[in-house]
Parts: C-alpha cells; structure tokens; sequence
C-alpha cells in the first residue's frame, strides 16, 4: 500500500472514530464479549507489568488490564477516541498514560513492554506488516503480543462479501485479513504463536450499522447488500432477518496470543 494511500486511510479512521468515539466506549460488542474474559485468562497479567494497549478505542481492554498490572500506555491514532478512553478508564484506574500513536511506527523504544494488546482495531490498518513488525520490535523478550480481531473466512465470496459489506457500513474500513495472511506476518516478524481461537461473534444489526453510518441512505445500502446476498452467504455468516428488518448476524473472530522468542 503506498503512502498517500495509506494517509489518506489514517485520516478517514480519525474522521471516523472521531465522530463517534463516545459510541466506542458505549459498544455493547466492544464493551463486553467473550474475547475480553479470554484475554486475561491467556495473558495472566503479573503485577510488575508495563503494557502497551495498541489502539485503544473505547479503553475496554485498558480498563481491564490497568488493575492488574504496573502501567498501562494507551494509544490512539485519534486524539477524541483517546480522550473518551481517558474519561471511561480514568474513574477505575490512575496507572494508565494516554499518547496518540500511530500502531505502524510506535514512538516507543525497543525492549520497553511485557504485554502488547490490540483489540478489534487491526481492519484499520493499511498495513498490518508494519504493526506486527513494531509491535514485535517493543516486546521484550519473551514479551507477548494478544490479538483479537474480525477475520476473513477462506472462501473467496464469503471473504469479497464480508470486506465489501464492512466497507460499506464504514468508509475507514481497510480489511479483514485472513488467517492465512496473519500467519505470514506474525512468521515474519518472528512470533510464536501460542495459541488461537476463532469464534462466531453474535452482533446486534442495528446498532452496528448506526455507529458508523452517516446517512438513511448509507443504511439502506448496507441493508440492500444483505438482502441481495446468496443463500449460502447469509447461512455462514447466520443472518437473521425477517420481511423487513435485519436483526442480528454473526462474524468471525481470532484471538490469538503470540510470543517474541
């Protein structure tokens, strides 16, 4: 991906979540959710911790984190969302730092974390390589690196169908990568991965779809994409409509946990 277009991606995900930071925070999908119950249990934070929270959105995995470890450091690319993250966590925890950051050059040196987490973030990324590459670079050894995020199923439609529909909804979506190209990377910058799970993760429509649209008529897009899926598309990703509404859907989540050796 070249830079301008990479830079003009950045700027769309702050626009975006810029304009709807406090729905972040609010997200009953980012606010809860099985991942979030899994994430502690996999990383078993120790309290001598320093831990790095990769775009932190709504502060979710921040909040979790902060009381169970030394310091937290929270980054955005947008400076809002931090600013919500901030007000949401701070009533809960005051070992946390708040620094707008771009996750594919780190302002960090190298060596500096025990725990890096990004949490239902990496879709915005143009490129992923470099968010893999520095995130391994401030690990320190035998520091890990938790991952969750949507992917891509195998099948070519379903994974056409899927980006298409996201992108849809929200202009500042890049890409749900596959797991075949989360292996590359993560082979690449010389993780080990530990362990993985994908899981179907059951989301309600219609605030999916309000929080990042902008107009009637971007909603009524998404909804005539759904309706004009094939069969077998709407079975995978278990639609669940009726004449004239769109309740509920599921996507594939991965959550995996990787180690710097």
């Amino acid at each position: 991906m070249n830079d301008h277009n990479s830079s003009e991606i950045k700027s769309k995900v702050q626009q975006q979540f810029g304009a709807n930071a406090k729905k972040y925070v609010e997200s009953k999908s980012h606010s809860s959710g099985e991942d979030l119950k899994m994430l502690l249990e996999w990383t078993e934070p120790k309290k001598s911790w320093t831990v790095l929270d990769i775009a932190t959105g709504g502060g979710h995995v921040t909040k979790l984190l902060a009381p169970q470890v030394n310091q937290v450091i929270a980054t955005d690319i947008t400076r809002e969302m931090l600013k919500e993250a901030k007000r949401f966590v701070d009533l809960s925890a005051s070992n946390v730092n708040y620094i707008v950051a771009d996750a594919e050059s780190l302002p960090f040196l190298d060596d500096s974390f025990d725990l890096v987490t990004c949490r239902i973030a990496a879709h915005h990324f143009p490129n992923v390589k470099e968010f893999i590459k520095e995130a391994h670079r401030v690990l320190k050894q035998g520091g890990r690196l938790l991952l969750v995020d949507n992917i891509a199923p195998v099948d070519p439609q379903l994974d056409n169908f899927i980006n298409t529909l996201e992108q849809l909804r929200d202009n500042s979506h890049v890409r749900c990568y596959s797991q075949n190209e989360w292996q590359n990377w993560i082979d690449e910058a010389g993780f080990v991965l530990l362990k993985s799970k994908v899981r179907k993760k059951q989301l309600e429509y219609q605030g999916w779809v309000e929080r990042t649209t902008s107009s009637e008529e971007e909603i009524s897009k998404v909804a005539q994409y759904i309706q004009n899926a094939e069969k077998q598309v709407k079975d995978y990703f278990g639609f669940q409509l009726t004449q004239n509404a769109i309740h509920s859907f599921k996507l594939d989540e991965w959550i995996a946990l990787l180690e710097k050796k």
